[in-house]
């Protein structure tokens, strides 16, 4: 086994690492009577397709009994109410406000002795799809939430009989299996936007009064991420795809948040140039002992925005959520896309919309390109000081995105900063910056991508396509960017740099001083875990140079 699933008898014990308080309270919860495990793909799919909320569309699921369903299963779809989007204030970590937590428990005590009178469905997956990291995961919610279980299946891989076997064979770890007890019904004048509470050490979590289907994807992603980072894995939200030519390869890794261009730069085909294989283009893990890394996920949550009546990529969808339904000419029941409806439209696309798609690329990783939106940079800077070059990812600035429920009145064109493009992150950020510097000490390269504005013009889709070009086939010959400590820009027609002087050097200035601003606020609030000194000084660094210009 990968992952803890049973006890030896003399082990159970409050004396035992692996039980908690949380876990002793979830876990019953998936072996009441009221639970009813759905074992099958094809099982979900007939529940989920009559189920009151949904919409069977008239379009048939590509691929399907590949997929494990019918051969005729139809694309489904289902929509939620206001909120479409994930809703970061609800999360709590169990330990971060032991008083919170003492009130916490015994709601989520009471939630489930509630929830046991109501019928429940469960279902099993795993998260990581090679044998070096699986993780079993289990979920349990209302039966009237099928479309949300079948969508996880989908999402992340059923443990089927295939996948039962590889993960008995697979690499075993001291962690538990991940128990994820979801109730969207689930009401309390405290929470009033849900509560989504997390025991990180034991792999549990209660994620309650959300019905939005990212919360338990990603949910579930922060507690693998978790098991990733305490086994000398770096824990990725972003894509990672080899390029291979002329007996050559190139394994180059992508980090943004939802909206940034990662998954566009990752599933790029770049006019077949290169023989290219997708790892994946939302959750990976680097192993930090040989730089290979390992897919999380078979399936893409992906916005549906870009994907108008009639485009390839709805061929490949098989869930759809938070979309418009229509009557096409034939009568045919159709999506209206493009964030009609609402923001953040999203669909669960299977695997073979990206027909080169590998759960493992065992080369190791030779680059990480950091994409901000943020107009002071050209459209890629390289990073030749490794920790300038991780203490960038830990304050990467970019811009929100309608991915997220940040509530009435927010802004999504400030500028924000999200570390590694990772707001799921429930272990201490030291830890992210240390695993990413250990990689850029072993010459894995570093660049920033600039997919936003510079200095007033659009950064378009194909120059940013062209400058990783560039990198992949060794022709990119970077200057000095101003003479700045540790960073050099590849000079690209249309988007020349300025002098590093007046407004311009001030520009720069000003977005080092916000990326300063943010770690010491980041230092005093975490005076355990707190970013190294040095890290911050390669920013001063850059700082004191504009100072003297």
């Amino acid at each position: 086994m990968a992952t803890i699933d049973r006890f030896a008898t003399d082990t159970i014990r409050k004396s035992n690492p692996h039980l908690s308080q949380l876990k002793a309270t979830i876990e019953p919860a998936f072996y009441s009577n009221n639970a009813t495990e759905i074992p099958t793909l094809a099982e979900a799919y007939e529940l989920a397709s009559h189920a009151p909320n949904t919409t069977v569309l008239d379009a048939f699921v590509a691929n399907a009994k590949d997929l494990g369903l019918p051969e005729d299963a139809h694309i489904l779809t289902v929509v939620d109410g206001s909120v479409v989007g994930r809703t970061a204030k609800a999360r709590r970590i169990l330990g971060n406000n032991p008083a919170e937590d003492a009130k916490i428990i015994p709601i989520i005590r009471e939630e489930i002795y509630n929830s046991s009178f109501k019928p429940f469905i469960k279902g099993t997956a795993v998260v990581g799809l090679d044998e070096d990291f699986m993780v079993k995961a289990h979920i349990t919610m209302p039966k009237e939430h099928i479309n949300n279980l079948y969508s996880w299946l989908l999402n992340f891989q059923i443990f089927n009989d295939q996948y039962k076997r590889r993960y008995d064979a697979s690499k075993q770890y001291d962690e538990n299996d991940i128990f994820i007890f979801f109730d969207p019904t689930w009401r309390h004048p405290d929470y009033p936007d849900g509560l989504a509470f997390f025991d990180t050490k034991h792999n549990c979590a209660a994620i309650l009064g959300m019905s939005y289907f990212g919360e338990i994807k990603k949910g579930t992603l922060t507690l693998a991420w978790a098991t990733a980072a305490r086994n000398n894995y770096v824990s990725c939200h972003g894509g990672l795809k080899i390029f291979r030519k002329e007996g050559a390869s190139y394994v180059a890794s992508f980090f943004g948040l939802s909206g940034s261009g990662k998954s566009t730069l990752t599933h790029a085909k770049h006019d077949d140039k290169y023989d290219i294989e997708v790892l994946h283009d939302d959750a990976f893990v680097i192993s930090v002992e040989d730089g290979s890394s390992v897919a999380l996920e078979p399936s893409y949550f992906d916005k549906t925005n870009d994907y108008p009546a009639g485009h390839r990529e709805q061929d490949y969808f098989v869930t759809v959520q938070n979309c418009g339904v229509t009557l096409d000419e034939n009568g045919h029941k159709v999506l209206v896309t493009e964030d009609i409806r609402n923001g953040n439209g999203r669909t669960v696309k299977s695997r073979y919309s990206t027909p080169n798609r590998v759960d493992k690329i065992k080369e190791p990783i030779q680059s990480i390109f950091w994409i901000m939106k943020d107009d002071a940079l050209p459209p890629l800077v390289k990073i030749t000081d490794p920790r300038l070059a991780s203490i960038l990812g830990c304050t990467l600035m970019t811009k929100r995105s309608n991915a997220e429920n940040t509530g009435a009145g927010a802004n999504l064109d400030a500028l924000v900063i999200e570390p590694y493009a990772n707001p799921f992150r429930v272990y201490p950020l030291v830890e992210d910056y240390e695993k990413f510097k250990a990689l850029f000490d072993k010459d894995v390269d570093c660049y920033i991508i600039n997919t936003g504005d510079f200095l007033g013009k659009k950064v378009t889709k194909e120059v940013s396509l062209g400058v990783i070009e560039t990198v992949v086939d060794g022709k990119a010959n970077f200057e000095l960017f101003g003479g700045l400590p540790g960073m050099e820009y590849l000079p690209v027609e249309g988007y020349e740099v300025p002098e590093m002087s007046g407004d311009y050097a001030e520009l720069i200035r000003d977005r080092m001083q916000f990326r300063l601003d943010y770690l010491k606020a980041f230092n005093d609030a975490n005076p355990e875990h707190q970013i190294p000194q040095d890290a911050l000084e390669s920013i001063k660094t850059i700082e004191r140079f504009i100072d003297v210009l």
